[in-house]
């Protein structure tokens, strides 16, 4: 009876949470105004790194990097969606509504709580993949066939991957949940740091061996060469040796380690928040 009342509580929190988090992106301006909003960002972006290979690589569109790092940019997408939605949803909560304390006076799974904040703006976020790959696919000449595409592994990334990318938002909302002022820009600047390092924009090969090294020990790495290898059937040099199921391995495994990792870390600064005041701080920064 215990468990299941847990599960039910769980489930009522990652419900409402999305829910809410949906409200709060979409509910400010005109539903039109909101669309514009939402889909500006990503495309200008894939069209800045579209103007960046015709003018600067040997082959310009043509390259045979192209597709894999149109696919890469445009997959990223979730990545400072997921993991900045749910580190700003404490400060957001703390700080600007001054509701976190209430929060976690209810009978709310905050864990669960923060998670569905996240996937509100990762469905935002899916609007803007879908439209930035088809246009790649329509208007760039990026080779993404529709009957070609491995589904499964698809299937297996996009589960896989959410999970990852949550359990890192987490670790980050551990970090906020501490942290008194700046706090704001956690999610943006490691975002903006696994640009560099996953192998987005450019092959980990061309980065110095210590970056490479680190970048190959950044599970979102192999989450992008899946979907690279799912939709275009091609795969990054230095990922030639490894099977689409190690792959997969490795993302599970990556999960397993981060959702332990991600709990600990994020229990730990709770317990440190409760003792020093900080659930209802507002710092007006």
């Amino acid at each position: 009876m215990a468990m299941e009342r847990r599960r039910g509580v769980t489930w009522r929190s990652f419900r409402t949470a999305t829910w809410l988090g949906w409200q709060i992106e979409s509910n400010w301006a005109d539903p039109f105004v909101f669309a514009i909003y939402s889909l500006v960002k990503p495309l200008s972006g894939a069209l800045i790194l579209v103007f960046m290979y015709a003018v600067i690589a040997k082959d310009g569109l043509g390259s045979p990097l192209f597709p894999g790092v149109f696919v890469g940019n445009a997959l990223f997408i979730y990545v400072p969606a997921v993991l900045a939605g749910i580190s700003w949803t404490i400060m957001d909560d703390r700080e600007h509504y001054g509701m976190l304390k209430y929060v976690y006076a209810a009978p709310v799974n905050v864990l669960a709580y923060l998670i569905g904040r996240g996937v509100a703006k990762a469905l935002v976020a899916t609007v803007a993949v879908v439209l930035t790959l088809l246009l790649g696919t329509l208007a760039l000449g990026v080779p993404i066939r529709f009957a070609a595409i491995d589904w499964p592994l698809v299937a297996a990334a996009l589960v896989l991957g959410s999970a990852m990318l949550a359990l890192f938002g987490i670790l980050l909302g551990a970090v906020t949940m501490v942290t008194a002022r700046h706090n704001y820009g956690v999610g943006e600047a490691v975002a903006g740091g696994l640009y560099l390092l996953c192998g987005v924009v450019f092959p980990l090969d061309t980065l110095p061996p210590w970056l490479a090294a680190v970048g190959r020990a950044l599970p979102i790495t192999y989450w992008l060469e899946a979907f690279r290898r799912a939709l275009l059937g091609q795969s990054a040099a230095s990922f030639a040796g490894l099977s689409d199921v190690a792959l997969v391995g490795i993302i599970a495994g990556s999960s397993v380690v981060l959702a332990a990792l991600a709990t600990v870390c994020f229990r730990l600064a709770e317990r440190r928040a409760r003792a020093k005041g900080l659930l209802d701080m507002q710092t007006m920064y």
